[in-house]
């Protein structure tokens, strides 16, 4: 989940680094550090966040490495800050992942003589390497990487070499090839800015990487990996005059379901993999798995395939039966709950799918089929567009069984996300801001949105809220509400509109204030509720999109109200490469 990238070449190591580290911000914030060799090794590093860091000088080197943090052993600051050095100073790594037999590791080179100087599992590597380390580069990190045991993205740098050694398993790492220099980094945001010529590393791989040469081994010898050409717009990983990117990008949000639709063109693909299979299970997490739960009330609603649905992280305990599809739903493509269920279900002979929005990701690698979503860069660590590209993604998988009868319901979905984008929330922000607690409520398919309106309103306003089911209220949340706890209610036309209007009533006699998002028509709604939010009915694939779109605008207006770090929110990153 943290953020590193590398620079051999003929430019300022050290700008190229805080540049490529602001870009992976969003995949850890709490500390920073560089390090840079030119003839020595020079180290910067601290608590906080690279945006704060103005470029000093720290060394005029064209070899460097740089990582922004997302703590996982030990508290941020500067101490366990990477990167780390060895004994002597002359070595220095950065590391993304987990090395699941530190504890051993640290206690054999303790007993070695070693100093450690962190808390952290990372700096055992540096350690490692100083005790292998007889003058080649490559083949002491081969040595080091055969000791380690769980999930890493490495780079070593040394005051010695010109060059950077690199290793990954299970933790992305690509590598830009420029015209006399090479960028190595955990995703394409850094690598961009200098080339779009890049070569995703794989598992198992290790790398000697230097300004005019690459050279990958794995296993015994060397291999090839081959280089691809990345279309890629850098400015549309800028904020473009909005004042934070969440809502930047949820105003993107039309243009991403329209792409994805388009770029979900192989129906054929689809149909194979669905044929003869007697039942689906969708495996994702946050985010992407209320996703896969909207699917699975749409596909049982237009088609007689059986759909469950399977917490990533929970999938390790639950035996799937090798009739079935597996669809794993993963934005970065790197999660790594959502790869082992992956895994998993490979074992057990299923057959897999994997929905991603990032090309080259270790999920495209090992799934049987991949599906792409045209979400483009997504900054913000609270997913919206990304969310809002899946469902175009997986309400087109569910249009296979309708054919021409779905696809003109999923042409009204931009036009309906469009109409959102113009509502003004202010008043259902006023009704929201104070509280200490909200809940969000619906029924049927719009379960699962009031469960993402939940989460998307406690990632960025800290404000603690819960999703439930209108039915389950009764059964116990019905303890909190008061007048001090605003309900969010997805209540659409439809089958679910009478009960959710019983809900309603029950809420109101328990002077709990109803925040609620529905057909401006509905006077019955409009009778009950302190606020509505006017969403005009279309149909349910355009009005699922359309009232998450709205819930994703009340959360970001009550976050902003609140003064909250919208993009960054405390103790979150956005790929979360650790179970």
């Amino acid at each position: 989940m943290c953020g590193i990238v590398g620079y051999v070449g003929w430019r300022n190591a050290e700008s190229v680094l805080v540049q490529g580290l602001r870009a992976l911000e969003y995949r850890g914030y709490d500390s920073y550090g560089l390090a840079i060799s030119d003839g020595t090794l020079s180290v910067v590093k601290d608590a906080g966040r690279i945006s704060d860091y103005r470029t000093n000088g720290v060394s005029s080197g064209a070899v460097g490495i740089g990582h922004t943090r997302w703590a996982t052993h030990g508290v941020p600051s500067a101490k366990n800050a990477h990167p780390h050095t060895d004994c002597t100073g002359n070595f220095a790594i950065v590391h993304n992942g987990i090395i699941e037999n530190y504890s051993a590791l640290r206690a054999e080179l303790l007993a070695a003589g070693h100093i450690f100087s962190s808390d952290t599992d990372s700096e055992v590597i540096a350690h490692l390497f100083e005790e292998c380390y007889d003058g080649d580069l490559l083949g002491s990190l081969r040595e080091v990487v055969a000791r380690l045991e769980g999930s890493y993205a490495v780079l070593v740098i040394s005051a010695q070499d010109d060059a950077i050694a690199a290793a990954r398993n299970r933790s992305p790492l690509v590598i830009g090839v420029g015209d006399g220099e090479m960028v190595c980094a955990s995703d394409l945001l850094p690598v961009i800015q200098y080339t779009r010529d890049v070569i995703f590393l794989e598992d198992g791989d290790c790398a000697l990487v230097s300004k005019d040469s690459l050279r990958i081994e794995n296993g015994e010898g060397p291999v090839v990996r081959a280089q691809q050409f990345v279309a890629y717009d850098p400015e549309a990983a800028k904020k473009t005059g909005f004042d934070h990117y969440m809502i930047k990008e949820i105003f993107e949000e039309p243009e991403a379901f329209s792409r994805t639709l388009a770029a979900m063109q192989d129906i054929e693909e689809m149909q194979t993999v669905l044929k003869g299979a007697r039942g689906m299970t969708v495996v994702a997490s946050g985010t992407s798995y209320h996703a896969g739960m909207i699917f699975r009330y749409l596909m049982e609603e237009f088609s007689e395939l059986p759909v469950r649905t399977e917490i990533a992280s929970e999938f390790r305990y639950v035996r799937p039966s090798p009739d079935e599809v597996v669809l794993v739903i993963s934005q970065s493509g790197e999660t790594a709950d959502a790869l082992a269920a992956l895994r998993r279900a490979k074992f057990h002979r299923c057959r897999t799918v994997a929905l991603t929005n990032t090309l080259g990701s270790s999920i495209t690698r090992e799934a049987d089929h991949v599906f792409y979503t045209a979400a483009g860069p997504e900054i913000s660590v609270a997913a919206t567009k990304s969310f809002i590209a899946q469902l175009a993604a997986l309400m087109k998988i569910v249009s296979l069984s309708q054919g021409a009868q779905c696809s003109l319901l999923l042409a009204d979905v931009k036009q309906a996300i469009e109409a959102v984008l113009q509502l003004d929330v202010t008043k259902a922000t006023d009704a929201c801001a104070g509280a200490s607690t909200l809940i969000a409520i619906g029924r049927g398919v719009f379960y699962p949105v009031a469960l993402e309106a939940a989460l998307k309103m406690k990632e960025i306003s800290y404000i603690h809220a819960e999703g439930y089911a209108g039915g389950e209220l009764k059964h116990g949340p019905f303890a909190l509400l008061s007048e001090e706890t605003p309900v969010v209610a997805f209540v659409p036309p439809g089958e679910t509109r009478n009960l959710m209007l019983a809900n309603l009533k029950e809420i109101a006699s328990r002077q709990a204030p109803i925040i609620a998002i529905a057909d401006p028509g509905d006077v019955d709604v409009a009778d009950i509720a302190e606020v509505v939010i006017p969403v005009r009915h279309r149909n349910v694939f355009a009005d699922v999109a359309a009232y998450t779109v709205a819930a994703q605008m009340l959360s970001y207006e009550v976050a902003k109200r609140l003064g909250r770090d919208i993009d960054k929110p405390r103790n979150l990153a956005k790929s979360v490469t650790v179970e």
